[in-house]
């Protein structure tokens, strides 16, 4: 996997569009959700989330020209929370299920209206940095096991703009997101 520096636009957009993630998160879920220490690059190749299994939020990117492909990779145990949170569930009761590794029901319904939030704020990430013509819309969730790239509409080889946070969810200890995005060209 190669790896190749951003542009400052490039980077803005992955700056922007976590703090918009987080912003809208933090907001519905009515819990802290901060982000620090970004980290873009350009790779040629899908990247992994690593040692645990996450949840990939995947984002369609329509365009004129047809859709790209992106997504957000997620911690399980802290998707689970997110989603527990957006349903209100108790501190208590969010702590004992954030170590499950099975999903109920609800909690794959709440999870899909994670991602929905996830591609509302990237859409409106996109819109206020001033990217014309891109809608973005949530294209469903799945679970990715470790060190295992999630799977994404995507020909090996293209460019990939890759941003890491770390990010605190309420009390819970602090992980890291992956954001893939397709290289918008704008």
């Amino acid at each position: 996997m190669a790896i190749h520096s951003c542009s400052d636009v490039e980077v803005s957009r992955v700056e922007e569009i976590f703090e918009r993630i987080a912003g809208d998160l933090a907001m519905i879920i009515d819990r802290e959700f901060t982000i620090s220490s970004i980290e873009t690059d350009s790779l040629d190749a899908r990247p992994a989330g690593a040692d645990e299994i996450h949840i990939s939020f995947k984002l369609g990117f329509q365009r004129p020209d047809g859709i790209l492909h992106g997504s957000l990779l997620v911690p399980l145990n802290d998707a689970i929370c997110l989603s527990c949170y957006l349903m209100m569930v108790a501190d208590d009761a969010v702590a004992r299920k954030r170590g499950q590794t099975w999903l109920d029901n609800t909690t794959k319904d709440a999870m899909l209206e994670v991602g929905n939030f996830v591609a509302g704020a990237t859409d409106s990430g996109l819109r206020a940095l001033g990217v014309e013509g891109v809608e973005v819309g949530s294209e469903g969730c799945q679970g990715v096991r470790p060190d295992i790239r999630p799977a994404l509409v995507y020909d090996e080889g293209q460019a990939l703009i890759v941003g890491r946070a770390k990010a605190t969810l309420h009390d819970f200890p602090e992980f890291e997101m992956l954001l893939i995005l397709p290289d918008l060209g704008q």
